[in-house]
C-alpha cells in the first residue's frame, strides 16, 4: 500500500536517466566495496529526511556500508581541486523514495580523510561529512579498508575482503541497491534531491574475510554487523557526474 501523498516509485533501472540541468561536480570512484544488511523499514524510518520514506524490496529495506576511493573531484568541467583530488571515503547509507517517486540514497555519515571536502559539503549542502583517518591497501585480489573518525567519540570500521570471480552485471537485489540516480538530503530547512549519473555498474563477487564496524552502529543504533550481510560486492569503479540539487515540493 502506497503512503498517502506518495506517487508510485519509478522503475528500478540499471541505466541512469542522465542529467538535464548541467554538471555541478564530477569525480571518479575506485575500488568500491558494498556491504549491505536487510532491516525492517520501521527500524530506520525516523532517520529519513522529511518528504522521503524507506524504499523497500520484498518488504525489506537495507542499510549499506560502502568503502571506496574518491579521485579527481572537480567543479563542472574544471580540473581536479587541489588538496581534494584523492582520498578514501566510507559512508553509511539508507535507501529512499520521495513523494514524486524518485528513488535515491540517504547518507547518514560520510567519513573521509580530507578536511576541505568535509567543510565544503557540510556548509554548502548539509551533507553529514566527517573528518577521519581513512586508508585503503590492495594486495592483489584482497583489499583492506580502515577508518577512524577524528574527535571525541571516534567510531571506527575495518574491512578485509577477497575479490573473486569474473566481472559481471548486477542481479535484481544488487540493481536495487546500487542503481541509484540521486541522493536525498536536508539543508537550510528543506529536503532536496541531488541527481547524479554514471555508466551501468560492473561488479565482481567479494568474500568478506573480516569486518569490524562502529560506523553503522554510531549512525543507526543498529548492531547489523553482528549478522552476516545480505550482499557483499566489489567494483573497480567509474566516473560520476552530479547535477544541481532540486528542492522537494
Amino acid at each position: 500500500m502506497r503512503p498517502e501523498g506518495f506517487e508510485t516509485p519509478e522503475a528500478v533501472s540499471a541505466t541512469g536517466p542522465g542529467l538535464s540541468g548541467g554538471v555541478l561536480f564530477h569525480q571518479r570512484w575506485t575500488d568500491l566495496v558494498f556491504v549491505h544488511w536487510a532491516v525492517e523499514p520501521g527500524a530506520v524510518a525516523p532517520l529519513f529526511p522529511r518528504g522521503t520514506r524507506p524504499d523497500v524490496l520484498d518488504g525489506k529495506t537495507y542499510v549499506g556500508l560502502v568503502f571506496f576511493g574518491m579521485r579527481d573531484l572537480a567543479f563542472s568541467r574544471g580540473p581536479a581541486l587541489p588538496f581534494a583530488d584523492r582520498f578514501e571515503e566510507i559512508n553509511v547509507r539508507l535507501y529512499s523514495v520521495d513523494a514524486a517517486g524518485r528513488r535515491g540514497v540517504v547518507f547518514l555519515s560520510l567519513d573521509c580523510g580530507r578536511l576541505l571536502p568535509v567543510v565544503a559539503a557540510n556548509g554548502a549542502f548539509g551533507l553529514p561529512y566527517r573528518w577521519a583517518v581513512a586508508r585503503c591497501d590492495r594486495f592483489d585480489e584482497r583489499i583492506l579498508y580502515s577508518v577512524r573518525r577524528r574527535g571525541r567519540r571516534r567510531p571506527r570500521s575495518r574491512l578485509w575482503a577477497a575479490i573473486e570471480g569474473p566481472e559481471r552485471g548486477p542481479d535484481p537485489l544488487e540493481t536495487f541497491l546500487t542503481a541509484r540516480w540521486g541522493l536525498h538530503g536536508r539543508a537550510r530547512g528543506r529536503t532536496f534531491y541531488w541527481p547524479l549519473h554514471h555508466e551501468p555498474w560492473r561488479f565482481r563477487d567479494a568474500d568478506l574475510l573480516d569486518l569490524e564496524d562502529g560506523l553503522v552502529r554510531a549512525a543507526t543504533g543498529l548492531r547489523v554487523a553482528a549478522s552476516p550481510p545480505s550482499s557483499v560486492l566489489y567494483s573497480p569503479g567509474l566516473p560520476v557526474r552530479f547535477g544541481r540539487p532540486l528542492p522537494l515540493r
